[in-house]
């Protein structure tokens, strides 16, 4: 699989639901607390999602699920949430210590949020469009793969 590189080395994807209001304003949050670019998005789906989802093993109509890639490790809902903070430094960082509240309880709360998203936040009928200015971040506008090297 060939990758966007960043400065830093491979970079992390996220995958999110791309037609979620929320999920819009989370891209929008990280992309403006990551100076470094080390984090690259896709919509769950897309054919760049949806191909990476197959290679994790993960289900490929789970619209609900917030994914986080890092170094070929897939990671999903509240784990990957605090991930994403913790790779985001300064004080987001201290937003890992949630950790220590059982799997179980974090992912019943993420997934109470993610079954309500589009009521409280709204939804788009197509997926996000980038602007010109971060088209480079999303795996769905610059990336190029071979369909069987994901």
């Amino acid at each position: 699989m060939r990758h966007i590189e960043s400065q830093l080395g491979e970079p992390i994807i996220l995958l999110i639901d791309g037609q979620c209001n929320l999920c819009h304003g989370i891209t929008r949050f990280v992309i403006k607390r990551d100076p470094r670019a080390q984090f690259r998005f896709a919509s769950l789906q897309s054919e760049v999602g949806q191909q990476l989802l197959l290679k994790g093993g993960l289900l490929r109509n789970d619209l609900d699920t917030f994914v986080m890639i890092d170094n070929d490790r897939y990671y999903t809902k509240s784990t990957a949430a605090l991930r994403t903070c913790r790779k985001l430094g300064r004080l987001w960082t201290l937003l890992f210590v949630a950790r220590v509240v059982p799997l179980f309880i974090r992912d019943r709360v993420y997934d109470f949020i993610a079954s309500r998203r589009y009521r409280w936040f709204g939804h788009q009928e197509s997926c996000l469009i980038p602007t010109e200015s971060i088209r480079s971040r999303f795996l769905d506008y610059g990336w190029e793969s071979d369909k069987d090297e994901v």
